[in-house]
């Protein structure tokens, strides 16, 4: 415990992720919760290196992100693309004229040699952010999605084609040469509150979780370890972890969710379109929490963080109970 308080650490990638980070950023002390982020649908566009994951949690707990969207800033303009279109050049991945200068500055200090995690943590201070935001590896990790058109990177997929193609296949390039952070997996082994955000368990957690040695270290965790499902219904909100899941070998179920964190976990919650999968689940060992998981506002995303922390509190036995004031 930091100063009598648990110390909490968040698994999170996508809009889902970035949601769930806000609403424990709104409930929590702000050096209870660390958050590390995906890096792996990282990709150059025009000579800038941008980082889709990390921007949208940046600008989520800055407050400052495209609420409508999802992601990127609020109050964007996009004159520089305009420009570059009328150059020829493909615009397809929507870049903002504020969102650029991250960009321009994470891409400057790469060429300096600074560390990726250096970066982040200095565009997160500098927007205001007071969470603690890590990356899981400062080397380059790339998610390729294979479709009937060939492998495409995920941004490709994502979204230049919408995620309209069928899924076939889905690999991490760079993954056997990545390290872990230190400081990543210094939070995982020293969290009193281990969670998994209703973030893709493929693309967005499994990148985290396959750095060699990331895994390991949330199987020995001796946090509490709780993952919030990304599906309502047996589908995604947004984005295609539905059609994931399934290419990746799990059911698109809440039950896939579980097989796919299978000895990482100890609950899952779930929504309460789902409350039939919760008897399935608890046969498995797990504990179950059934409540309205759909994050519409900042009211919502509290009430889900406060319903989580409570959860995942619950006296065991020899357990101390974990709350957030």
């Amino acid at each position: 415990m930091s100063g009598g308080q648990p110390r909490i650490t968040l698994l999170a990638g996508g809009v889902g992720g970035a949601k769930l980070a806000v609403g424990l950023a709104a409930v929590c002390a702000p050096d209870q919760l660390t958050v590390i982020g995906n890096v792996a649908d990282d990709q150059e566009f025009h000579g800038l290196w941008v980082s889709p994951d990390i921007d949208t949690l940046t600008y989520s707990l800055a407050g400052l992100i495209d609420r409508e969207k999802g992601w990127g800033l609020a109050n964007e303009s996009h004159r520089v693309l305009d420009g570059l279109a009328r150059l020829g050049r493909d615009t397809w991945m929507y870049l903002g004229d504020q969102d650029l200068a991250t960009h321009i500055y994470r891409t400057e200090l790469r060429r300096q040699g600074l560390r990726p995690s250096a970066i982040a943590q200095s565009i997160a201070q500098g927007l205001g952010v007071t969470t603690n935001l890590l990356l899981p590896t400062d080397d380059r990790l790339q998610t390729r999605v294979k479709t009937e058109a060939g492998w495409l990177a995920f941004q490709e997929y994502f979204v230049r084609e919408q995620c309209r193609p069928e899924v076939l296949d889905i690999r991490i390039d760079g993954l056997a040469e990545a390290r872990p952070t230190p400081e990543a997996l210094a939070a995982i082994e020293q969290a009193d509150l281990l969670l998994i955000a209703p973030s893709n368990p493929v693309v967005s957690i499994g990148p985290i979780l396959d750095i060699p040695g990331m895994r390991r270290a949330v199987e020995r965790s001796r946090a509490r370890r709780i993952a919030v499902s990304p599906l309502i219904g047996g589908r995604t909100v947004k984005g295609p972890a539905d059609r994931m899941l399934v290419a990746a070998g799990f059911a698109c179920s809440n039950l896939g969710v579980a097989d796919g964190y299978a000895g990482l976990i100890d609950g899952l919650v779930i929504d309460a379109q789902d409350d039939d999968d919760a008897t399935a689940l608890a046969e498995r060992g797990l504990a179950v929490k059934t409540t309205r998981t759909l994050m519409r506002d900042a009211a919502d995303k509290a009430r889900l963080a406060r319903e989580v922390l409570a959860f995942a509190g619950q006296p065991q036995p020899q357990d101390e109970a974990l709350s957030c004031p």
